[in-house]
């Protein structure tokens, strides 16, 4: 998909919804391939909206602009996004990823300071680490490196008894993680470099 144009900025924006609301289609699998035509496209009543979109944004930007909305909120039509709150969650995405290392910092700190274990689950209660995600205290562009570099999501999976908030979350960390860009042994020697200081204190 080369050209910038309503009907690409539609396929994108249906093939990246298919991705974050479920569980069947891979957006990275399938490279952004659905099977949407222009004829559907072109009866569509939002259709002006991916034109402003597509005028408004490169491609590279509205992939960008969509997973910062996707992994915010719960996009149903692309009405959704547009406007001051769509504008918002991409400038909160843009400002976490192009300093991500001192975001994943900080929020390593926080859960140091405050937890022992911040992925321990407790008779299927939710974990620390998971408490704080919901409460917006850490990123989810943190959690997703933590599990990307520590493999815990499996045991949430067993462990966490709620089978109604839960798996929304994990089905977004789970979702999100491909899109994520960043230096993996940087951040790995960062999180054993902070372990090493909480547990020595």
């Amino acid at each position: 998909m080369i050209e910038n144009s309503g009907f690409a900025a539609f396929a994108m924006f249906h093939a990246l919804k298919l991705h974050f609301s479920g569980d069947s289609y891979d957006y990275v699998k399938y490279n952004g391939k659905t099977n949407v035509s222009k004829v559907s496209f072109s009866s569509r009543k939002d259709k002006f909206t991916f034109y402003r979109l597509s005028r408004k944004f490169n491609l590279l930007e509205l992939k960008d602009y969509y997973i910062a909305n996707f992994i915010a909120e719960d996009v149903q039509w692309v009405g959704d996004i547009v406007g001051p709150s769509g504008e918002d969650n991409y400038k909160k995405w843009q400002k976490r990823t192009q300093s991500l290392t001192r975001v994943f910092e900080d929020d390593i700190i926080h859960l140091f300071e405050s937890s022992g274990n911040c992925l321990h689950v407790d008779n299927g209660n939710y974990p620390y680490l998971l408490v704080q995600l919901m409460q917006g205290k850490v990123s989810l562009e943190t959690v997703c490196i933590m599990d990307d570099i520590m493999n815990f999501l499996p045991m949430w999976k067993k462990k966490i008894s709620d089978d109604v908030i839960w798996p929304m979350w994990c089905r977004r960390i789970v979702k999100y993680k491909p899109f994520i860009v960043y230096d993996k042994n940087k951040l790995k020697t960062v999180l054993r470099e902070s372990y090493k200081e909480y547990a020595e204190t």
